[in-house]
């Protein structure tokens, strides 16, 4: 759902009249997955450091990548989910976790 703004348009000394769409950028879903080596804390860590999250919203989603295999961090343009994304990686490795981020479109 793009907004229309009416833009003038210039061709040598002619102006002509046109319309530019915007449109919303694509959002990315965020997530990390459940494996058996990487503990509870660290996940809890990666929460709190990488996306920013309430100590309980943290603990929210870490129990839903234990107990469902994988848990939604946040949604954010391809950008900052990529971004997120290998800041998780670094860090997993880093610690010698082999904890997976990945990001999908909404």
């Amino acid at each position: 759902m793009g907004n229309r703004y009416h833009v003038p348009e210039f061709d040598g000394d002619v102006k002509l009249e046109g319309e530019i769409e915007l449109k919303e950028p694509k959002m990315y879903r965020v997530i990390l997955h459940n494996d058996h080596y990487t503990t509870m804390d660290f996940v809890i860590e990666v929460l709190i450091a990488v996306f920013h999250k309430p100590a309980a919203d943290a603990t929210r989603i870490m129990l839903d990548v234990h107990k469902r295999g994988k848990g939604v961090c946040g949604v954010y343009t391809y950008d900052i989910a990529s971004t997120k994304v290998a800041q998780v990686h670094t860090l997993a490795r880093q610690r010698e976790f082999p904890l997976k981020c990945s990001m999908e479109e909404t």
